[in-house]
């Protein structure tokens, strides 16, 4: 069997360096925040290029409390796609905040900047303009939003940046991390992310220092001294085990986004000249391909073949989240439209990706391909 993800691979790899790590925390005594989180916090922080980073419980509260670090609140309107894990949504709504859709890229998976303008631009002349607050722009796949363009643009209509880099740790853009452009960023260590804990975890990004400040009373009850609120918060910790485990992963981060380009590049090789699209590269991206996604018409039946071979793949993701029974029809008025994302639906079909994954199996899943096409 080839897994389409395999996280225990990872930690078979570094199973002597995690244990020892889990027993050090064990024996600690500190099992609620303390040095190994903020250990971690630093080393994060300095890896992204940023002043601050604040460890919080998983990668859903991430995008919440940077959103609202930012001052986004009740009412107020956020800019994203609906081409994303469904939990970018989730944070937004949880903040009291309105998503208005943003359509992807025409052949791409990211947002349409060229569209976020417009969208930004009628919103700002209408009668809604006083909520338009901030985009949430989603890095899937180890790609990135163009930063450079969407931070013209965030300026040009006086909009907060969060990037959501849950699927991005490690990609860059002409040198620079994903997660160190906006005014703040948010990720995620689920354990199938490049950078992933052995359990849930997530990390707010940010180089304001108010903002960095407003991140760490909301992720502990709003507290500045114990016990008392200064503000309303919630209750979202990273546990000293996840961020010792953390540590060690992001010591490899850089080799192990290495394999997974290496990865990619003889996807791109073997499936040259068949009829599935393979991921177009920005020259200015250091992707970090967090999924390898693919394009085909023909996407369930080559799933199907794949699954009957023995070859796993996923689907990332199969109902955009503006057409979900929670969200349909919910957040439509400001929407222009949605062609890109409603027709990726259909046609993407994630392979086998992770760093173990060995260059014999990418070449036999990869002549399945072939085979099932007739090429």
């Amino acid at each position: 069997m080839i897994l389409q993800v395999d996280p225990h691979a990872g930690y078979r790899e570094d199973k002597a360096l995690v244990d020892a790590a889990v027993l050090r925390v064990l024996d600690s005594g500190q099992y609620i925040m303390g040095q190994e989180v903020e250990a971690f916090e630093a080393e994060f922080a300095a890896y992204i290029g940023v002043r601050h980073g604040i460890a919080v419980a998983n990668g859903t509260q991430a995008v919440e409390i940077a959103l609202r670090s930012v001052g986004v609140g009740s009412g107020d309107l956020v800019l994203t796609v609906s081409h994303t894990a469904v939990a970018t949504v989730t944070a937004i709504r949880s903040c009291g905040a309105e998503p208005v859709w943003v359509d992807v890229a025409e052949g791409g998976f990211t947002m349409d900047v060229g569209l976020l303008d417009e969208t930004a631009a009628t919103l700002r002349a209408g009668p809604d303009s006083s909520r338009l607050k901030a985009v949430v722009a989603v890095h899937l796949y180890g790609a990135m939003v163009p930063p450079e363009a969407l931070l013209e643009v965030c300026r040009r209509h006086g909009l907060k940046l969060v990037e959501d880099c849950a699927q991005a740790h490690g990609a860059a853009w002409n040198g620079k991390r994903a997660g160190s452009f906006g005014d703040a960023s948010a990720f995620s260590f689920y354990p199938t992310k490049n950078l992933g804990a052995l359990g849930d975890g997530g990390m707010v990004c940010t180089g304001d220092d108010g903002a960095a400040e407003q991140a760490r009373l909301i992720r502990q009850y709003g507290w500045k001294e114990r016990y008392v609120s200064a503000i309303e918060g919630i209750n979202s910790r990273l546990d000293p085990v996840q961020a010792a485990i953390l540590r060690i992963g992001l010591t490899r981060l850089d080799e192990r986004n290495a394999r997974r380009r290496a990865i990619a590049a003889l996807y791109d090789e073997e499936l040259a000249g068949t009829a599935v699209a393979t991921p177009a590269v920005a020259v200015e991206l250091l992707h970090a391909y967090h999924q390898y996604v693919v394009r085909t018409a023909g996407r369930d039946g080559l799933a199907a073949r794949l699954r009957a071979e023995g070859v796993g793949s996923g689907i990332h993701y199969p109902v955009p989240v503006h057409a979900q029974p929670a969200y349909r029809g919910g957040f439509d008025r400001h929407c222009r439209t949605l062609r890109n994302t409603e027709a990726l639906a259909g046609e993407i079909l994630s392979l086998p990706m992770y760093p173990q994954l060995a260059h014999d199996n990418v070449r036999r899943v990869a002549g399945l391909i072939r085979q099932f096409q007739g090429s």
